[in-house]
């Protein structure tokens, strides 16, 4: 009689092994790629953590900061104490890591990722995260899974298609670490004052740096940044947006804005027909191509509503619109409308609105 043959166990690790990247079912762990600015991690690096904790809960997950100087040293220790999920903090040094480029960063991963082989690789779905993890899943030779907004399980995701009309389910098959961008409205983070409550120091550690290709360094080069300077809270994060559109005319006019803003205590947003007019930077643009928000409050001023201006903002607890055309599709989203001339309706609301020092 014979005996039916099972696989050899050495045969299927082979499998599971891919360009010497091996991958443990039995121990997930996550390595979370961490945006920092002015010496303080951003407030997105902090919901893909809330991320990497719904994938694999009571699993470690690994904090990676990559920079320069005393500014690096100073968000290392924020990170070590900033949300009780992080099991690690890696800190990556080097001059080629100054700035967020695309090329030493999916270098950085390669590395990082030789060294632990971590079963998923998780970063926000910002323009950093955008930019880096693809050249990194193209090094790792697997196939990333963006903006997902849902966690079903370790290899089973949601993901808007269609501009946010609608939801996809994509399960990961791949041999390799599952990489993620995770949408940061989607995975709040707890407040600041419970995560800040009594929480013990997670360990910090140096990445070795000597075996890091310096093929990719030199292949594009850091002109420079152009951003607001201001005191309103970060778009994404911010509670209270006001955004608006082309019918505004002018940036001289996007003013009332922010000062209904400041009178909220809110941020200020545009649509990209404003933005490729010169009304605002492009750091304000919300929508599809640009940042997506969800705060407890969007105004959307002279804004229209085009589907992809709708799926970086429809996820808004309330949403006000203000335009004069009452067949405006904004209309058709928002909890409260007003159909009325913005140059009439937007002072008023500056002018009965109290100051917020009072």
């Amino acid at each position: 009689m014979m005996a039916r043959s099972t696989p050899c166990r050495s045969l299927t690790a082979c499998f599971r092994s891919y360009a010497g990247f091996h991958i443990a079912r039995c121990q997930a762990s996550t390595l979370v790629l961490a945006e920092h600015d002015g010496g303080s991690l951003k407030a997105a690096s902090l919901n893909a953590v809330s991320a990497a904790n719904v994938l694999s809960e009571g699993s470690p997950i690994s904090l990676l900061i990559a920079g320069s100087g005393p500014s690096l040293h100073r968000v290392a220790k924020q990170a070590a104490t900033v949300h009780p999920a992080i099991s690690q903090v890696l800190v990556a040094e080097s001059e080629d890591l100054k700035h967020p480029l695309a090329e030493p960063w999916a270098e950085l991963i390669l590395l990082a990722q030789q060294k632990s082989s971590y079963s998923h690789i998780v970063a926000a779905s910002s323009s950093f995260g955008k930019n880096v993890l693809p050249r990194a899943a193209a090094l790792l030779n697997v196939s990333p899974i963006s903006d997902v907004v849902e966690i079903l399980d370790e290899h089973t995701f949601v993901r808007p298609i269609y501009a946010g009309n609608a939801l996809c389910k994509v399960q990961y098959k791949g041999v390799g670490p599952c990489m993620l961008t995770i949408r940061p409205t989607a995975f709040p983070t707890v407040s600041n004052l419970l995560l800040n409550a009594g929480l013990a120091s997670t360990s910090i550690s140096s990445l070795d740096m000597s075996t890091l290709s310096s093929d990719a360094v030199g292949k594009s080069t850091w002109v420079g940044q152009e951003s607001q300077q201001t005191e309103r809270p970060e778009l994404g994060s911010a509670s209270v947006v006001v955004s608006g559109g082309r019918a505004l005319k002018n940036a001289e006019n996007f003013k009332m804005l922010e000062k209904l803003a400041d009178k909220l205590g809110g941020a200020v947003g545009a649509t990209r027909a404003a933005v490729d007019a010169g009304f605002v930077p492009n750091d304000m643009q919300v929508g599809q191509t640009g940042k997506v928000v969800a705060p407890k409050l969007y105004i959307a001023i002279g804004i229209s509503g085009a589907i992809q201006h709708l799926a970086g903002m429809k996820d808004s607890k309330v949403i006000v619109a203000i335009n004069k055309d009452a067949d405006a599709p904004i209309f058709q989203v928002a909890d409260y409308g007003i159909a009325a001339d913005l140059f009439q309706v937007v002072p008023e609301l500056i002018e009965k609105l109290p100051d917020r020092s009072k």
